[in-house]
This record gives structure tokens, C-alpha cells and sequence, in this order.
């Protein structure tokens, strides 16, 4: 069964990517369990997009802001 639940946080996220990729590459995923390692990972990797747009996001909100901030004071 694939495992849908949420990672805590990005680096958990990557963490566990890192765990399942590590798996792959010591051959230690029985083929049967394969396709779930890599469904999870798709859904890993989803999520941390996700988190990385929505800090780009951010960024560029304090960005602005700063810039906004700066042109008032001139």
C-alpha cells in the first residue's frame, strides 16, 4: 500500500527521498515493493515543489515590499 500521508517538512521530505533512492541503489527494494517506493516518491517530490514555489512566492512578496519600502524613503 502506497503511503499518501503528508512529510512533516521539506527537509523530511527530502530526507525520505533520499532513504527510498538509497534503497533503490543498494537493490534492497523487493521488485513487488517497487512501484509503491516509487509512487511515494512521486508524491515527495510533489510536495517539495509545492513548498518551493510557495517560498518563492514568499520571497518575492518581501522583496516587493522592501522595494516598495525603499522608494518611500526617497
Amino acid at each position: 500500500m502506497e503511503d499518501s500521508s503528508q512529510p512533516a517538512s521539506y527537509a523530511a521530505a527530502v530526507e525520505e527521498l533520499d532513504d527510498i533512492l538509497a534503497a533503490i541503489e543498494r537493490d534492497e527494494v523487493d521488485v513487488d515493493v517497487l512501484s509503491q517506493k516509487v509512487g511515494r516518491a512521486v508524491t515527495l517530490v510533489q510536495y517539495c515543489r509545492e513548498r518551493i514555489a510557495a517560498a518563492e512566492v514568499e520571497v518575492e512578496r518581501v522583496v516587493a515590499e522592501l522595494t516598495i519600502d525603499d522608494e518611500a524613503d526617497v
